[in-house]
């Protein structure tokens, strides 16, 4: 069969919404925050890092729903200040190593390994990654913010 001219407009005209469907549905497939068992960065409070300047496990019974994912809470005090006002307190690049972000690819993080810069949260791999990450945080966070959100496809 030999396409006709409106066979090929057809299809032509339709590419366009096949491709935006597609992306929507590896967008909606891809978790946007590192969940592990749809619990955000471990359990780990988000807020602690910048009240108490370190990690804190949070409790499984102070919890808030944001994102796709369940965020936990050493208090309910940090529970009520995320819930006001998230993308403040939650890390970058969906809790995923900041490194491998930087690189064009996700990994998972380790609570030990973050570091708020210009009033954000960024999490690493592990210590010795986020030493790396450190050599050069202002191109790593260019190149972390270039490729984000697209290394979750």
């Amino acid at each position: 069969m030999h396409p006709t001219r409106r066979n090929v407009l057809t299809l032509c005209a339709t590419l366009p919404l096949t491709a935006t469907l597609a992306n929507i549905a590896v967008a909606q497939s891809t978790p946007t925050f590192y969940a592990e068992g749809g619990i955000a960065i471990d359990g780990t409070d988000p807020v602690a890092y910048f009240k108490q300047g370190a990690p804190v496990a949070g409790d499984p019974t102070i919890t808030h729903d944001w994102e796709g994912a369940t965020w936990q809470f050493s208090s309910a005090e940090n529970r009520d200040l995320f819930a006001a006002d998230p993308a403040a307190y939650a890390p970058q690049y969906g809790g995923y190593c900041a490194y491998a972000v930087s690189e064009g690819y996700t990994a998972s993080t380790v609570p030990e390994a973050w570091r708020i810069v210009d009033g954000k949260l960024y999490l690493n791999y592990s210590r010795r990654i986020q030493r790396r990450w450190e050599r050069d945080i202002p191109g790593r966070i260019a190149a972390g913010d270039r490729n984000w959100p697209t290394v979750l496809n």
